[in-house]
């Protein structure tokens, strides 16, 4: 690499550092979501993700980082866009995306996760016969994202209410696609609301779809494929598409977190 190449690399990555960090909302409990994530079975998560297309992150996040976060969404100066579904025939709720600079619990989820996602990623592309490989830092992965005009974040807070859903989708902003994501459910179901189930369903060749029903606590998340994934066959692997929702609410308010790990165009 040359030192004009190198520069600009080190400025993009400080740029993104900047937008992803900031103390202006406030700081994390760092040391303690840290210790959560590496407490984490990540070899145990990589066999569910193999065998379903999913797996469970269990309390990942405290009930008052739940309700923190939830507290969010009624500022309306955190986000750069707000998607009412039924205009766009998604569904029956909204949602909302936030802007740069993302607040520091969820800037430190995105980088927290991701370096722990991208050996499963790179394993998953090699045996599909993808090329494309993902860097081991977020930063630079982001930083790919900027350079291909993919400038704009994609974390966002859904918010349901009673006969809300969330129509089966993927979520696709563009060339470059890390292939999961993570979604933290942050209200309890029993309680604060009934239904909304996290569905996936899985389509394979000349085969019927599968139904994945994830059964996620307050503070529980799930990370899943955003598009397909790798599974072996007796003439060796091939791809199954995936797609995700959320199941009819019955009764009260659902809130939810979605940590996508690429920026979109």
């Amino acid at each position: 690499m040359n030192t004009l190449a190198k520069h600009q690399r080190e400025h993009s990555q400080q740029r993104v550092r900047q937008t992803e960090a900031t103390p202006s909302h406030g700081r994390v409990a760092a040391s303690s979501l840290v210790r959560r994530i590496e407490a984490i079975d990540w070899f145990n998560v990589e066999q569910e993700l193999n065998g379903y297309g999913c797996a469970m992150l269990h309390e990942l996040l405290t009930a008052s980082e739940c309700d923190a976060v939830s507290a969010l969404y009624p500022r309306e100066e955190l986000y750069r866009s707000r998607v009412v579904m039924a205009r766009h025939g998604f569904g029956r709720g909204e949602y909302k995306y936030f802007a740069y600079s993302l607040p520091p619990l969820i800037a430190q989820l995105r980088g927290e996760l991701y370096p722990h996602l991208v050996p499963v990623a790179n394993r998953w592309n090699e045996a599909m016969g993808i090329d494309i490989r993902y860097p081991a830092a977020h930063a630079e992965f982001i930083a790919r994202c900027h350079a291909a005009g993919q400038t704009r974040p994609t974390p966002l807070i859904l918010q349901y209410a009673t006969d809300d859903y969330n129509c089966l989708h993927q979520d696709l902003y563009g060339e470059h696609v890390f292939p999961l994501q993570v979604a933290i459910l942050l209200s309890e179901p029993g309680e604060d609301f009934t239904g909304g189930e996290f569905v996936m369903t899985e389509q394979r060749p000349r085969m019927q779809s599968r139904t994945e029903v994830v059964p996620l606590r307050k503070g529980d998340a799930v990370v899943f494929a955003v598009h397909q994934r790798p599974v072996q066959g007796t003439r060796g692997a091939y791809r199954v598409n995936l797609r995700h929702g959320v199941s009819r609410l019955r009764s009260g308010r659902r809130h939810t977190l979605g940590v996508i790990f690429h920026d979109a165009g």
